[in-house]
C-alpha cells in the first residue's frame, strides 16, 4: 500500500506548479542539493516552496487524523517528518533562502481556499521580500 504513496508530483504540487508556470514563473524541481529537496526552487529569487500533505507532515487541520492501527509506528514516522521539516526550513533560512509552505488543505477539503487563490498568494509571496510564509486552508487551526 505504501508504495502507491507519492513523494513527488502529487496532485496539490502539480496544481501549484502549473499555476505558477502559467503566470510566467520558471523554477527547478526537487533540488536535492538543498535541505529537504524543496518541491519548487527559484534560484534567482533564493526562494523555495514546499507543498506539504497535511497527513504526512502533521498539520493541525481537518485532513490530519492519527491512524487507529499501528499507532506507535505512525506516531514516530509522522513526528519525525515534522521534526525534519522544521530542520530543513531552518537550514534553508540560515543559508539565506526564503521559504513558503503550501498545505494540502489550502487546495482540498472543507476549508480549501477559492480556486486559484493559493497560486496567486504564492506568486505574491515570490514578488515580496517576506522570508517565511504558510498558505493553509481556512479551517486549519485547531480542527
Amino acid at each position: 500500500m505504501m508504495q502507491a504513496i507519492r513523494g513527488k508530483d502529487t496532485k496539490p504540487e502539480l496544481t501549484i506548479r502549473s499555476g505558477l508556470h502559467a503566470l510566467g514563473y520558471r523554477f527547478r524541481l526537487h533540488k536535492r542539493s538543498l535541505p529537504g529537496s524543496p518541491d519548487l526552487v527559484f534560484p534567482g529569487r533564493r526562494a523555495a516552496i514546499f507543498v506539504h500533505g497535511c497527513f504526512w507532515h502533521q498539520h493541525e487541520c481537518h485532513l490530519f487524523k492519527w491512524p487507529k492501527t499501528r499507532r506507535q509506528f505512525w506516531h514516530q514516522k509522522i513526528t519525525n517528518n515534522a521534526i525534519n521539516d522544521a530542520k530543513h526550513i531552518s537550514a534553508l533560512r540560515e543559508d539565506g533562502w526564503r521559504v513558503l509552505v503550501i498545505w494540502e488543505c489550502a487546495l482540498k477539503g472543507k476549508g480549501r481556499l477559492p480556486a486559484g487563490e493559493p497560486v496567486v498568494r504564492a506568486a505574491n509571496w515570490l514578488e515580496s521580500k517576506r522570508q517565511f510564509e504558510e498558505i493553509q486552508g481556512s479551517a486549519s487551526i485547531g480542527a
